[in-house]
């Protein structure tokens, strides 16, 4: 890619995407698409081929989506696979049509199956069941992965995927209902230190084992995979390195300065008992993630102290 190169970034006011739009700045890109979901409904199949015709990107990260907290996912399963596999058909369809010469599009770890061996590997794909709870959010983003790997396989088009870790960091949804494992259980532990409430309630037995990738490294790792990574397959991008839900609420505790008790709500889904991605091919690429987990949970509180979203 050129500084000058047309870039679309689809889902530009996300966590990745607001994220890959400060990093392409700060590295000097100069002519970002970004059509926010008001200027461009990616659900709308004509709305999406009109605007590929129009503004005729040369390269295409597809980083919107549908996302939510392991209960939003699992009570809106038939949502959540509609709304992706037509996002991704309709960016991935119009992208080939247009000729773009690169896209990405931004899958999930969570597309491998439940009992998947650990660390995961790539080629752990379609291999077993998936994990119930998320079934139609992973089975949306195996539809994107593969539409990638088929319309390059037909077509020649030069369509990557990258399969990234838990993530967080700034420019989160810290939404009660909504967000995901670190937002949500930040925004617990913040609630109860500013109203002096005794303990917070963690869902689940606290014993699943997770991996959390904090936000400025996946940016840093897609741009290397636009300047780099040319395979059909998808690639993992994670730090290789889990903790339990306990580890992670006690670390939490320490960062916010939450002074109560941590107690288990076991009645609230664990999910998969354990989810680590292998990382090896990226590595191997030169890309290591370098944010640790409490560095990154610094950052991201003060972010959100600093922003006010906490408060809303």
């Amino acid at each position: 890619m050129q500084k000058s190169s047309s870039i679309y970034i689809a889902g530009p006011r996300g966590l990745v995407g607001s994220n890959l739009m400060r990093l392409f700045k700060e590295r000097g890109f100069t002519n970002i698409i970004a059509p926010t979901r008001s200027e461009l409904e990616l659900l709308d199949q004509r709305a999406v081929e009109r605007f590929f015709e129009t503004e005729r990107p040369e390269y295409v990260i597809v980083s919107a989506a549908k996302v939510g907290g392991i209960l939003f996912n699992n009570q809106y399963q038939a949502d959540f696979l509609y709304e992706n596999v037509a996002l991704a058909a309709n960016v991935i369809h119009a992208a080939h049509r247009s000729g773009v010469k690169k896209l990405l599009f931004l899958g999930s770890s969570c597309i491998y199956p439940r009992q998947a061996t650990q660390p995961i590997r790539e080629d752990s794909l379609l291999s077993g069941p998936l994990e119930p709870t998320n079934e139609g959010y992973a089975l949306a983003k195996i539809v994107g992965l593969k539409l990638c790997e088929k319309y390059r396989q037909q077509y020649g088009c030069n369509f990557i995927s990258a399969m990234p870790t838990n993530l967080y960091g700034p420019g989160d949804n810290f939404h009660p209902d909504h967000s995901h494992v670190i937002p949500g259980m930040m925004r617990r532990f913040h609630e109860a230190k500013i109203s002096s409430a005794p303990q917070v309630t963690i869902w689940g037995s606290g014993s699943p084992m997770r991996e959390f990738l904090f936000i400025t490294d996946l940016v840093e790792a897609l741009l290397a995979l636009m300047e780099r990574y040319e395979e059909a397959g998808t690639i993992n991008v994670g730090t290789g390195v889990d903790v339990s839900i306990s580890e992670l609420a006690a670390l939490m505790r320490e960062v916010v300065g939450f002074e109560g008790q941590i107690v288990y709500d076991r009645s609230k889904p664990d999910g998969m008992m354990r989810k680590v991605l292998d990382v090896s091919r990226i590595n191997a690429m030169g890309w290591n993630a370098r944010v640790s987990l409490r560095e990154g949970l610094e950052r991201t509180y003060a972010w959100a102290l600093e922003t006010g979203a906490l408060a809303s």
